[in-house]
């Protein structure tokens, strides 16, 4: 490289793109500058930051050309949470952008220029979206914070209100913050390991108003455990239960192995289309119900179901897809690695009472090909896997038993355009790509693909 960039350097340059993450990408001579805060179409100054081989990093100074879908953050903290990272691009410049985001990894890796990627379908609201929150607590200087992590660090970004989640979450956040010392509560320090209250969850069933809150701690015992319960049900009169959830690990796991109930119920209801869900304080849910409807009501389109077809749901979790199916499939039968979620799967295929919908603990390239070895036949396999996408087990268990139908779902379009490429090379064709906004102000895309067999 003829042009050397050096920590410290104040440049002007053009932004041509966004990274995943939602910064700023400018090229000097070939050489990427990640930029926070600055939008594509912008020329900026910046200072060079931290360099390595083939990129670095840049602090925005200032903005000389401005692109027009940048707005104002309506947060006020903002550019110190980690939270979201959009909020100064207008939303329908977030939506034109993970479009682009999909289509670039799908040209480059998945190598699949022809094939169509739809407009992302957004939100008429884009904003209070969020069921479930995890606000960590934790003390500075003699006061206690609670909000949420800075980027990339585990600095507390100290509010009081977060406008992407509920307004239950809000309220008691701010008012258990404001009243901690005189309930006896301490906020846990990760550095020494000593405090009370580590994580406040709050979960609300956006069909049926329930909320529930947990109190993770790190003791079972409390001071003033009615006090605290009643000022929960002061502040949130529609809480329907009240859990704490015990955790005195050194980890930065959330969660630890044992839930008591307060108060209430152990689990809310809410419901996506018809279908009823329990939820449990350690339950996967998806966090955007609206979007969730959407996203699976595309799902039930690709997946073409007449009645007479045998689906596979793997990565099924708590059933949320697999019970969505069934009542247009035949069978359903669900596989999750996770023994709990199978469970509550079939909990909440009592509670809708679909009786052709089957689920198993086990991983999924484990299962699937048992289920053919027992004689099971299946026309349409769903995934919707984690963010490392499937795994390369279940992508060869995939291509021998050749299902006609693949509908894959997914939350990071770079492994998807990988699993596609492996899929396309084996005999079947991506016919289209639905990007779902289930995440408005962050960087984050949902996105679902239609895939058949066209092999011999």
């Amino acid at each position: 490289m003829s042009f050397i960039v050096n920590q410290h350097d104040r440049l002007t340059v053009q932004v041509e793109d966004m990274t995943h993450d939602g910064s700023g990408v400018a090229k000097v001579e070939g050489y990427p500058l990640f930029i926070p805060g600055a939008l594509v179409g912008e020329e900026v100054e910046i200072e060079v930051g931290k360099t390595l081989k083939n990129y670095g990093f840049a602090r925005l100074l200032n903005i000389k050309k401005r692109s027009e879908d940048r707005v104002e953050p309506p947060c006020h903290v903002f550019w110190e949470c980690g939270g979201c990272q959009l909020q100064h691009l207008s939303y329908e410049g977030q939506l034109k952008q993970k479009r682009k985001t999909v289509r670039d990894v799908i040209d480059r890796i998945a190598k699949l220029p022809d094939v169509p990627v739809h407009p992302v379908k957004g939100m008429e609201d884009p904003w209070r979206y969020r069921n479930k929150s995890q606000i960590p607590f934790s003390e500075q200087n003699g006061k206690i914070v609670s909000g949420f992590y800075k980027s990339r660090t585990h600095h507390i970004v100290d509010t009081d209100v977060c406008i992407i989640q509920s307004e239950e979450a809000d309220e008691l956040m701010s008012t258990l913050k404001h009243h901690m010392f005189e309930l006896g509560l301490s906020a846990y320090d990760e550095k020494t390991h000593k405090g009370m209250l580590r994580h406040l969850i709050v979960r609300k069933g956006r069909a049926t108003g329930e909320v529930m809150v947990v109190l993770v701690m790190t003791k079972k015992k409390f001071p003033q455990k009615d006090a605290v319960i009643d000022m929960i049900k002061k502040v949130v009169p529609e809480v329907t239960s009240i859990m704490q959830n015990i955790n005195n690990e050194k980890t930065n796991v959330i969660f630890g192995n044992e839930t008591i109930n307060l108060y209430g119920k152990s689990v809310i209801i809410d419901e996506i289309g018809d279908t009823k869900f329990e939820i449990s304080a350690r339950s996967f849910y998806q966090v955007n119900p609206v979007q969730t409807e959407v996203l699976y009501r595309q799902a039930l389109d690709y997946a073409q179901l007449t009645g007479n077809e045998a689906v596979i749901d793997a990565y099924c979790g708590i059933g949320t897809i697999s019970l969505f199916l069934a009542q247009n499939a035949m069978e359903v039968y669900g596989v999750e690695i996770v023994p709990q979620a199978i469970e509550d799967a079939k909990r909440n295929a009592e509670l809708n009472g679909i009786t052709n919908a089957h689920f198993e603990a086990g991983a999924a390239e484990d299962v699937i090909p048992r289920w053919y070895a027992e004689g099971k036949r299946f026309d349409v396999l769903v995934v919707d896997p984690p963010r490392k996408g499937c795994d390369e087990n279940l992508l060869q268990t995939i291509l021998k038993y050749k299902p006609k139908r693949v509908v894959y779902v997914s939350c990071n379009p770079g492994t998807l355009a990988r699993d596609l490429r492996i899929l396309e090379d084996g005999g079947y064709r991506t016919k289209e790509i639905q990007p779902v906004d289930m995440f408005p102000q962050s960087s984050h895309v949902e996105v679902i693909c239609n895939i058949e067999y066209e092999g011999d």
